[in-house]
C-alpha cells in the first residue's frame, strides 16, 4: 500500500508552535491556574490544522477427516492456531481441482474504491509449534511508509508487505490515524496482516487508542454538541484540531469503523500489561482486563455522543506515571488490579515524558531530541512506546521482554 493518493510527503516542523496548542478558556492544562487533575481533551500535543462482486464458482471440497468443530472461515481458533479454510469461500486464481487446506493463508484485499474487504487464500508453510516472539508497535498516526520500513527491518513483513514472521505475535498500541498522510492505509495493512498472521500460527492484534475513539465520534456524531470540561464541543472540531485528515474520512468505510469499535482497550501478554494511554482511567471501567474491555465495548454500542466523548476525554489524559514520587505508585495500582509486572503504553511521546518539549517553564529553546528506542521509567515499571513519529521522532517496533 502507498500513502494516500494525491497527497504530498508529510511535512513535519520542530517549531514551538507544533508543541503548544492555543486552547480557549479556561486556562490550558499545564499553565498556572489550571486544574492539575483535568487534562485537556484535545489539542494537548502537536495539533496540526491543517458490496463487493460475487466470488467465482468454486471447486468441490472432498470430505474432511472428523475432528473438533472449526470456527467460521477467516477466524482464528481460540487456541491461536491457523484459521481453517472453508471450501465454500476461496479466492481467484486456483488451478482446476485445487482444494484449500488448513495451511492456506487468508489475505484481506480491496478491489477498488467502495469495495468491501475480500478474503483470498494463499499457500503458507506449516506454523511452528508454540507461541513466537512478542512485539509491540507504538503510535503510527498515519505514517504508513515508516511503519512498513520498521516492520520490514524487523523481518515481520516481506518486500511485498505480507506477513513473513511465522508464529510471531504483534500488538499495536493504538492511534492509527490523524496527523500523518494515510491512516486508512495503516488500518488496511493491519487488518490484512491480522489474517495472514493467524494462518501462520502467530497473530497481529491492536488496542484502541484515543484517536480511534475520536475518529469513531467524528464519523458518527459530526457537529453534534457534546458537554466538555471547557464548555460545548463537537467531535468534528476536536478531530480536525488533532490532525484529522479529510482524505481518511473520505475513505473511511463501515468495515473500518466496525474493526475499530471492536478493539480491546487493555490486554495482559507475557507479564506485560499493554495499554494505549499512560493514565489510570482504566480503573474506572472494571477490576479485570476482561471487565474493562467488555464495559468499553458496551458503552460504545450505545451510540451516544456524550458517552463516547467521555471515553475519549478519559483516554486522552496522560503523564500519570511521569512524576518521580507518584508515578510508580500509579503503575503499581494498575498492575495490582490487572496483573503483570510492567505497563507498556503509547499515547505520550517520549520527548514529552523526558520534558524536552512543551516544558511548563516556557523554555522555547528545547526541541525534541532523537528517539532511538523505548523509554523505561517509573522505577522500571513502565515502558513508553510512542517515539514521536509526528514530531520528527521514530516509529517504534520493539520485541519484548525489553532488556534494559
Amino acid at each position: 500500500m502507498t500513502q494516500g493518493a494525491g497527497q504530498g510527503p508529510a511535512m513535519r516542523t520542530e517549531t514551538l508552535r507544533d508543541f503548544r496548542v492555543p486552547v480557549a478558556e479556561p486556562v490550558p492544562y499545564g499553565v498556572p491556574g489550571a486544574l492539575p487533575e483535568e487534562a485537556p481533551v484535545y489539542g494537548e500535543y502537536p495539533a496540526y490544522y491543517g458490496e463487493g462482486a460475487p466470488l467465482p464458482p468454486q471447486p468441490s471440497v472432498p470430505p474432511q477427516p472428523s475432528g473438533p468443530p472449526q470456527p467460521p472461515m477467516g477466524q482464528a481458533p481460540a487456541s491461536g492456531g491457523p484459521a481453517p479454510a472453508d471450501g465454500d469461500v476461496t479466492g481467484e486464481g486456483y488451478d482446476e481441482g485445487y482444494t484449500p487446506t488448513q495451511r492456506d493463508l487468508p489475505v484481506i484485499s480491496r478491489g477498488g474504491p467502495g469495495d468491501t474487504v475480500q478474503v483470498q487464500y494463499v499457500p503458507q508453510e506449516s506454523p511452528a509449534a508454540g507461541p513466537g516472539p512478542l512485539y509491540v508497535v507504538g503510535d503510527v498516526h498515519g505514517y504508513l511508509d515508516e511503519l512498513v520500513h520498521e516492520l520490514q527491518a524487523q523481518g515481520l513483513i516481506d518486500a511485498d508487505r505480507h506477513w513473513s514472521a511465522g508464529n510471531a505475535r504483534i500488538w499495536f498500541l493504538g492511534d492509527f490515524t490523524d496527523r500523518g498522510p494515510d491512516g486508512i492505509g495503516v488500518i488496511d495493512l493491519v487488518m490484512r496482516l491480522s489474517a495472514e498472521a493467524a494462518a501462520a500460527g502467530g497473530y497481529c492484534k491492536a488496542l484502541m487508542g484515543n484517536h480511534e475513539l475520536l475518529l469513531i465520534g467524528a464519523k458518527r456524531f459530526g457537529d453534534t454538541p457534546v458537554a466538555s470540561g471547557a464548555g460545548t464541543a463537537t467531535f468534528q472540531a476536536a478531530w480536525l484540531l488533532n490532525g484529522g485528515q479529510r482524505t481518511d474520512m473520505e475513505r473511511l468505510e463501515d468495515v473500518h469503523l466496525q474493526w475499530m469499535q471492536r478493539l480491546d482497550a487493555a490486554v495482559l501478554e507475557d507479564g506485560h500489561l499493554l495499554l494505549h494511554s499512560d493514565t489510570t482511567a482504566y480503573l474506572d471501567y472494571g477490576d479485570s482486563v476482561e471487565d474493562v474491555n467488555d464495559t468499553i465495548h458496551e458503552l460504545l454500542n450505545r451510540n451516544d455522543a456524550d458517552i463516547t466523548w467521555d471515553l475519549f476525554r478519559k483516554f486522552t489524559k496522560r503523564f500519570a506515571f511521569r512524576d518521580e514520587e507518584t508515578g510508580p505508585q500509579a503503575v503499581r495500582e494498575l498492575l495490582d488490579t490487572y496483573g503483570g509486572g510492567r505497563v507498556v503504553h503509547g499515547h505520550s511521546p517520549i520527548p514529552y515524558l523526558l520534558g524536552e518539549v512543551g516544558t511548563e517553564d516556557g523554555d522555547a529553546s528545547r526541541g525534541p531530541e532523537a528517539v532511538n528506542g523505548p523509554h523505561v521509567y517509573a522505577e522500571g515499571l513502565a515502558i513508553a512506546m510512542d517515539g514521536g513519529v509526528t514530531m520528527a521522532g521514530k516509529l517504534l517496533v520493539v520485541q519484548l521482554p525489553l532488556n534494559d
